[in-house]
C-alpha cells in the first residue's frame, strides 16, 4: 500500500446496484459540531451535509465480508465499512475525519497516524459528482475506483448533478 498522504487504485467491482441501493440509509449529524459551526459560517447550509450512512450498526450487503477480506489482505486491521448515498445537491466540505468512535473502540489513542480510510466508488463517474483528497480533484471515475488516505488527510465530496452518488468507506488501520 501507499506511504504518501493518499494513493488512488482500482478493485475490480463484483457487486450489484440493488445491493446496496436497497440498503437503510440514515441521515446523521456530522460528527464535529465546531467543523459544522465553521461551514455554517461560511454559508453552508447546515441541512445539505453529508448525506446518508448505512454503517454496521445496519445490515449490510451480503458481499460485506469479501470487500473486508480484501482490506484486511492489504494489511488492515479491525477493519470497517459505512455505505454512504449522497443525494444532488449535498456537500461535505474540506475537513480532516477524527474518528474519535474508531480510536475508542480499538484503544487506538497516540496511534492515529496508523489508522487509514479509503472511499471505494461503487458507480462510474456522473457528471456534477466531486470528490478531493489532499487537494486533488477526483472526477471521471470508474466503479472500482479507490482513493486511500492516512488518517489526517484533508478531503471534500459534494453531488452537484442529478443522481444519488454512491460509496463505500472503509476505515482500519496498520
Amino acid at each position: 500500500m501507499a506511504t504518501q498522504d493518499y494513493n488512488r487504485y482500482l478493485v475490480t467491482p463484483f457487486w450489484t446496484k440493488e445491493s446496496y441501493q436497497s440498503l437503510n440509509y440514515i441521515k446523521e449529524e456530522f460528527n464535529d459540531p465546531e467543523q459544522v459551526a465553521e461551514w455554517q459560517l461560511l454559508g453552508y447550509d447546515v441541512s445539505r451535509l453529508t448525506g446518508e450512512m448505512c454503517d454496521m450498526r445496519q445490515p449490510q450487503p451480503i458481499w460485506n465480508d469479501r470487500i473486508v477480506q480484501q482490506f484486511q489482505r492489504y494489511g488492515w486491521k479491525d477493519v470497517g465499512t459505512s455505505y454512504y448515498r449522497m443525494m444532488p445537491g449535498t456537500v461535505l466540505p474540506d475537513h480532516r475525519d477524527r474518528y474519535t468512535r474508531y480510536i475508542e473502540l480499538f484503544d487506538l489513542a497516540g496511534q492515529e497516524h496508523t489508522i487509514r480510510r479509503a472511499i471505494v466508488f461503487l458507480e462510474d463517474w456522473h457528471s456534477g459528482h466531486y470528490a478531493e483528497c489532499c487537494g486533488d480533484p477526483v472526477v471521471n471515475w470508474t466503479a472500482g475506483t479507490v482513493v486511500e488516505w492516512k488518517f489526517d488527510a484533508p478531503h471534500m465530496a459534494a453531488n452537484l448533478g442529478t443522481e444519488p452518488r454512491y460509496t463505500l468507506q472503509i476505515t482500519g488501520h496498520l
